[in-house]
């Protein structure tokens, strides 16, 4: 039996992925780069932008649920 190219999960939905707006983007940027400097200006850019956004979407979040 052949494996199927197919990795589609039955009755998935797709998931919306959003472009972030301007001004959210510029509040990701500003906190990567302070987690940045409070890693002593070391590299891990990827690691401080990830936590950035995560941080600054989750804010977000809280700010329209309430």
């Amino acid at each position: 039996m052949k494996p199927t190219s197919s990795t589609a999960i039955p009755n998935s939905k797709p998931t919306k992925v959003t472009k972030p707006t301007p001004d959210i983007q510029e509040q990701i940027r500003l906190r990567a780069y302070g987690l940045y400097e409070q890693r002593g200006r070391e590299g891990y850019e990827l690691d401080d932008w990830l936590q950035a956004e995560a941080e600054v979407t989750q804010q977000k979040a809280k700010t329209v649920a309430k």
